[in-house]
C-alpha cells in the first residue's frame, strides 16, 4: 500500500520547497543586483533566518491541526465505544470546532439508538422466556387431564364388559378432566386479551355480596365437601360483573385448593376479604405469587399456570385497586382488595 504522509510532515515538505526555490531565486538576484557582496549576503542570510522563523510558525500551527485530527479520528475510532467525548476540548480552527460539534450529535445519535436497541433486545428476550415458561407451563397443567382423558377413555375401549357403575365413574372422570382442559383454555384466552389490551371494562351496578353468594354456590357443587361461610353486607358497586366474578372465583378457589379447613369471605362497606386456614406463603414469595407464570416449589403453589393471580391483579388494576396478601406460612392466608 502506498505510505501517506502525516498532515505535519505533508505541510513541512510541500512549505519546505517552496521556501529553499524561493531562497535560492532572490539570493541570486541579491548578489546580481546588489553591487556590496557583504550586504548582498547579509540580505541572503536574513532572508534565510525570515524562512527558518516563517517554516517554525508553520510546523507548530501544523502540529496543533494534525494533533485535533487525530483526536477526532480516535473518536470516529471508537465511536460504539467511547461513552462520551470531552466537550473541555477546544479546537484551533473554526471548522474543526464545528466538526467536534457536529461530532459530538451524531455520537449522541448513536447512543441513543444503540440504547433503544439494548432495550428492546431487552424485552424481546423477555418476551421469548416468558413464551417459554407459557409453553412450559401450557405442558405442565395440559398433561395430567390429557393422560387422564386418554387412561379411562383406553380402558373403556378395551374392557367391553366393564360393569356400570365403574362405566359411570370412569366417564365422569373424562369429563371432569374435560372441564378443566376448558378452564385452562379460557384463563390463557384471556391473559392474551390482557397482554394484547383487547380488554375493556364493561361496567353496571349490582351487589357485589349477592355475586359472592353465586360464585359460592358454583364452586360447592365442585368441592362438596367444603365449608365456605360469607359474612358482611349488601353492597352495591359500580364494576365490571363478569370481571369481577373472575376475581372472585379465582380467589376462592384458591383458598379452597390450598386449605383444608373452612373459607370466611367477608364483605364489607369498603373492602371485601377471603382468609383460609391453609398452608400459607413465604414473606419471600407474597410479592412474586401474582407475576405471570410464577411457580413457587413451597406446597406445589403452582398458581394454575402461574396466570390465576395475575389475572386477579390485572382485573383489579383496572378497576384502580389492587389485591392485599397478608399470609402466614403454614397457618393461612388473607387476600382483600377495596371496593
Amino acid at each position: 500500500m502506498l505510505h501517506r504522509p502525516h498532515f505535519k510532515e505533508y505541510v513541512l515538505a510541500r512549505l519546505i520547497s517552496m521556501a529553499a526555490l524561493i531562497f535560492i531565486f532572490s539570493s541570486v538576484i541579491f548578489l546580481l543586483v546588489i553591487n556590496d557582496a557583504t550586504v548582498a549576503w547579509s540580505a541572503i542570510a536574513l532572508l534565510g533566518f525570515s524562512f527558518s522563523l516563517f517554516i517554525f510558525a508553520i510546523s507548530k500551527g501544523a502540529k496543533r491541526m494534525q494533533n485535533e485530527l487525530i483526536t477526532i479520528n480516535t473518536y470516529l475510532q471508537d465511536l460504539e465505544k467511547i461513552e462520551t467525548i470531552d466537550y473541555q476540548t477546544h479546537f484551533f480552527t473554526k471548522e474543526f470546532e464545528e466538526i467536534k460539534q457536529n461530532l459530538i450529535q451524531v455520537l449522541k445519535g448513536a447512543k441513543k439508538r444503540e440504547d433503544l436497541k439494548q432495550r428492546y433486545n431487552a424485552k424481546l428476550k423477555l418476551k421469548n422466556r416468558q413464551r417459554a415458561d407459557m409453553l412450559s407451563a401450557i405442558a405442565h397443567e395440559f398433561r395430567n387431564p390429557i393422560a387422564s382423558i386418554m387412561g379411562y377413555s383406553q380402558t373403556l375401549n378395551e374392557d367391553k364388559d366393564i360393569p356400570v357403575e365403574l362405566r359411570e365413574k370412569f366417564l365422569a372422570k373424562i369429563y371432569n378432566n374435560g372441564n378443566k382442559i376448558e378452564a385452562l383454555l379460557s384463563r390463557l384466552i384471556l391473559w392474551n386479551k390482557f397482554e394484547s389490551g383487547e380488554t375493556t371494562l364493561h361496567k353496571s351496578e349490582f351487589d357485589i355480596y349477592t355475586l359472592t353468594q353465586e360464585v359460592i354456590r358454583s364452586l360447592e357443587e365442585k368441592y362438596k365437601s367444603r365449608s365456605i361461610k360469607l359474612k358482611g353486607l349488601s353492597v352495591n358497586v359500580t364494576l365490571d360483573r363478569t370481571l369481577m366474578e373472575i376475581v372472585l372465583k379465582n380467589l376462592i378457589e384458591n383458598a379452597l385448593k390450598y386449605s383444608k379447613d373452612e373459607v370466611s369471605i367477608v364483605v364489607h362497606s369498603d373492602v371485601l376479604s377471603i382468609q383460609d386456614k391453609g398452608v400459607g406463603i413465604r414473606s419471600q414469595d407474597i410479592e412474586k405469587v401474582t407475576k405471570k407464570f410464577y411457580r413457587s416449589r413451597t406446597h406445589n403453589w403452582d398458581n394454575s399456570m402461574g396466570l390465576g393471580l395475575s389475572i386477579v391483579k390485572t382485573i383489579l388494576s383496572l378497576h384502580g385497586t389492587k389485591l392485599e396478601i397478608e399470609s402466614q406460612l403454614d397457618e393461612g392466608s388473607i387476600f382483600s382488595f377495596k371496593l
